[in-house]
């Protein structure tokens, strides 16, 4: 199962390192379009089930749990093939913000994207563990798996956010 998680997260990261590359140079005052609102939106309703899936299982609703769950986990999967035809056809889009504004985009920015690095084989191996009823295994690594997925998805809305409407 390990082995399975880590080549297709290596598959998934080879994909959108070559699909960016060849991304466009973006113009900074580059207006939001329908994708990236719809990403946004996507990482809400991720974050948003991951929250009701949560909420599910602290009630030991299990069926609940892993519904809300495999939600969160399509939202995701949406989301990802957004943000690369997102990209693909506008690139990267350079913050304007100034100041202290600029440091706070920064600092929610640069660990978004290192966790999100991280969250993918930790959201893989979760669900995976659950699909199959390790339970305990399954509990071991989604006590680090949520917190870090959330935070992904929240910090993702509010880098839009912060990127196209500040």
């Amino acid at each position: 199962m390990k082995l399975s998680v880590a080549l297709i997260s290596l598959l998934v990261f080879a994909v959108i390192a070559l699909l960016l590359r060849k991304a466009p140079e973006a113009h900074p005052a580059v207006q939001p379009g329908l994708l990236a609102q719809l990403n946004a939106a996507l990482n809400a309703a991720s974050a948003l089930c991951m929250t009701v899936g949560f909420l599910h299982i602290k009630k030991g609703d299990e069926q609940g749990h892993k519904r809300w769950m495999i939600a969160a986990f399509s939202f995701s999967c949406l989301f990802l093939v957004g943000y690369v035809l997102h990209h693909l056809q506008v690139g990267s889009v350079p913050f304007s913000g100034h100041g202290w504004l600029r440091t706070l985009y920064f600092a929610l920015l640069i660990p978004h994207v290192v966790l999100a690095a991280v969250a993918l084989p930790l959201v893989l191996l979760t669900l995976l563990r659950g699909l199959a009823g390790k339970r305990r295994l399954h509990h071991r690594v989604a006590s680090y798996t949520l917190p870090i997925w959330f935070y992904v998805s929240v910090s993702g809305v509010i880098v839009y956010f912060m990127l196209y409407h500040l």
